[in-house]
């Protein structure tokens, strides 16, 4: 069995790089680019540009919605994270431009979130993802994401900003119920020994903390405190600072970033995009909050990417991590 599902993963994964073009990674792939029009105290554009996204080119429904190939067994999906993103990112391009299209896929986008938001299986309304997929267990459909959480609600307020439109408001308060209840209650919060809180990516037990979901999903919280001026949510994004302040050095390798940390024995180093990906994060958290921490690490991390030899280190040591536990 074991054998097979791992089969199964390589041939998915291997069709996708072959046809990177036509597959889910052309989409997830992008320049992970920091938008310096965005502004950090009031709901304007998006922290990052998502340019390529908005322009996404792949599979859609016939109403225009984006929908992700994964090949293998799990075929073309809607993708609740790729559609917020693709709205994220036309909603970018409409503020610069005023291009009619970009307002129009913006608003598809949040419409589409606003209807299939559902409760879970304890009543916690969640954008659910209707496929298995394979992380460190798998996880069976639907399954739900903080990550998801944070970035829909990010769209949603956005959309809400441009139409007035109620209903888009309404969805993000319901969704931002996600992040008040723990992980065991139908939630995306954990809270760790240590009284820090993180948001999930993937609901996994044991919790692998995978920092561009945490970061993503905080920035959700904090849009929600800018747009509706929640107590609740400035406590959270609060407490989510403080948990990376204090964590950052746990996903510093001395060469590159960790993408999670699932305490396996090798851990789980990130992809040169994921790598790209935390450093654009971790600019828009010190320029959202001013912690020279956050800075700090992003500085180095750069200085990682310029470093041939680190690099070469990184890919070694991510082929192995896949070799071993994929």
């Amino acid at each position: 069995m074991l054998i097979s599902k791992r089969l199964q993963y390589y041939r998915r994964v291997g069709r996708a790089y072959l046809w990177s073009g036509t597959s889910q990674l052309s989409f997830w792939h992008d320049s992970a680019e920091l938008n310096q029009n965005a502004s950090t105290h009031s709901l304007g554009e998006y922290y990052m540009t998502f340019s390529e996204k908005a322009k996404y080119a792949g599979p859609c429904d016939q109403s225009g919605i984006p929908m992700l190939n994964y090949h293998g067994n799990i075929g073309v999906r809607y993708n609740p994270i790729a559609i917020a993103q693709w709205g994220l990112g036309s909603y970018n391009l409409f503020c610069r431009t005023r291009g009619e299209e970009f307002r129009r896929n913006l608003v598809l986008a949040a419409e589409w979130l606003c209807t299939s938001l559902e409760a879970n299986q304890d009543g916690v309304p969640v954008w659910s993802h209707n496929f298995d997929w394979e992380y460190r267990e798998t996880l069976r459909a639907p399954w739900y994401s903080g990550l998801a959480q944070g970035q829909g609600i990010s769209l949603l307020l956005r959309a809400h900003a441009e139409t007035g439109d109620q209903r888009f408001v309404d969805a993000a308060s319901r969704a931002f119920q996600s992040f008040l209840a723990n992980v065991g209650a139908g939630g995306v919060t954990f809270t760790d020994a240590n009284g820090n809180i993180w948001f999930e990516e993937y609901i996994v037990s044991r919790p692998t903390h995978i920092l561009n979901g945490f970061i993503w999903a905080a920035w959700g919280v904090y849009d929600y405190f800018l747009a509706t001026g929640s107590r609740d949510a400035v406590n959270l994004f609060a407490s989510a600072v403080e948990t990376l302040r204090v964590n950052l050095e746990r996903y510093d390798l001395g060469f590159w970033s960790l993408y999670e940390q699932s305490g396996t024995r090798l851990p789980m180093i990130a992809s040169p995009f994921y790598h790209r990906l935390h450093i654009t994060q971790l600019r828009v958290m010190h320029r959202v909050t001013s912690e020279t921490a956050f800075a700090r690490y992003a500085d180095s991390w750069e200085s990682y990417s310029r470093s041939a030899s680190k690099r070469t280190r990184a890919l070694c040591y991510k082929s192995a991590f896949k070799l071993c536990y994929y």
